[in-house]
């Protein structure tokens, strides 16, 4: 019963949309990164779009004013990883905050012998668990251009790997996928990526990812929806875990 009644207030909220056709049709026009998806894709990204703006709170820090299509920009890119699981795997939190710029937050840091430092850090974005979406415009406006990187999908991505806890490149994974399988190719990845990296190979994948396994994860999600074929050339078995997992296959709709 409380399934009906939710899928009936979602159709209320879908068909109370504000959004014209020559809003969406501008949006799609600028995310490249979505040209590939079918027409039924698209209605679908479009509604769980729509239910995103409902349940969510987007705020402009620094006095930076949102507008609808700017708010249409993140949360079509925020609804690709989710189109096929659904906007449940974003509950429990409510606030996407997006700067005009990169932002450098302060913050404090206690070492292995009990000092504390202040350190700032300059940041195009930041997932905080149980807390808001963190984005600069700046980095956001131009993200679905399809060139491996997207802060969008990286950011949306740790919320995804914080569903059971804090972000550590493990997600919930669906019953019909194989745990140990996830961890010996990502742990296998993750070391071979590391050391490519310090060696100072040359790498298609942002050397960021190597910072910690959540990072991997992140990272790999955006080169696996904007460059499969990088992903898939260099890490075919996390690709085909990234596909079952998302239940998707860009390196087919991207060709």
């Amino acid at each position: 019963m409380f399934k009906l009644f939710r899928q009936w207030l979602d159709n209320r909220v879908i068909q109370r949309s504000i959004i014209t056709d020559a809003q969406w049709a501008q949006a799609f026009y600028s995310l490249p990164l979505l040209s590939g998806l079918t027409g039924e894709e698209k209605k679908q990204l479009q509604k769980l779009t729509i239910l995103f703006l409902h349940h969510k709170v987007f705020e402009g820090a620094q006095g930076f004013v949102i507008t609808l299509p700017m708010k249409l920009l993140i949360a079509l890119q925020a609804c690709l990883p989710v189109l096929k699981l659904g906007l449940d795997c974003y509950s429990g939190w409510l606030s996407v905050i997006v700067y005009p710029s990169g932002f450098a937050p302060k913050r404090t840091v206690t070492d292995e012998n009990g000092v504390v430092h202040y350190v700032q850090s300059d940041l195009a974005g930041e997932s905080w668990q149980r807390g808001p979406v963190i984005l600069s415009w700046d980095d956001t406006e131009f993200a679905g251009v399809i060139d491996g990187s997207n802060l969008v999908i990286h950011e949306f991505a740790h919320k995804l790997d914080m569903q059971n806890g804090v972000a550590n490149g493990f997600p919930p994974l669906h019953a019909n996928m194989d745990a140990k399988e996830w961890v010996t190719a990502f742990s296998t990845g993750f070391e071979d990526f590391q050391q490519q990296c310090s060696r100072g190979e040359p790498i298609d994948i942002d050397c960021y990812a190597a910072s910690s396994p959540a990072e991997f994860f992140s990272v790999l999600s955006e080169v696996f929806f904007e460059c499969p074929h990088i992903l898939y050339k260099k890490y075919p078995a996390i690709y085909e875990l990234l596909r079952q997992y998302y239940q998707q296959d860009p390196l087919t709709r991207l060709g």
